[in-house]
């Protein structure tokens, strides 16, 4: 059964507000603009007074296996004090990259209908030997984003 188009609709504002949810119980200064025209789903107020913008990506648990950490036609240019949270539902993890480090680790799109946008795949699959049986994992290579807290932000 598949699941009602408002569900699916509604994932990616259901998560921005989970995760500035986590940012606020940790005690940051979270606040949210009412029109998304920036690509900025957040701005927080660090302890030292200054600002920065936080995008929000994440991918569901039901999307097609192999795609569990597959963020891609983003339309993106270098931004200071810009962050990145990307988070994974089916691998429950939560990467943070700031706009320099996004763009260092993601790949530009050369041709096509995204042309010029980029993308960016945290997770790989693999064939478990014995069952025969495809697996989804998180990238070693991006262990260095994967965060369990927010403290980046304080």
């Amino acid at each position: 059964m598949s699941k009602p188009f408002r569900h699916t609709a509604g994932f990616g504002k259901r998560i921005e507000y989970y995760l500035i949810g986590l940012m606020l119980k940790e005690g940051i200064d979270v606040y949210v603009p009412l029109v998304d025209d920036n690509a900025i789903d957040a701005i927080i107020k660090r302890s030292d007074g200054s600002y920065c913008e936080v995008q929000i990506k994440a991918r569901s648990q039901d999307v097609k296996l192999g795609d569990a950490a597959l963020f891609a036609a983003i339309d993106h240019t270098e931004r200071n004090n810009y962050y990145f949270v990307f988070y994974s539902e089916r691998l429950k993890k939560t990467w943070i990259m700031t706009s320099e480090e996004f763009i260092k680790e993601s790949v530009l799109n050369k041709s096509g209908k995204n042309e010029g946008k980029r993308s960016i795949w945290f997770n790989g699959t693999k064939t478990e030997k014995a069952s025969g049986e495809k697996k989804e994992y998180a990238k070693e290579r991006y262990d260095k984003y994967s965060v369990n807290d927010f403290k980046i932000f304080y």
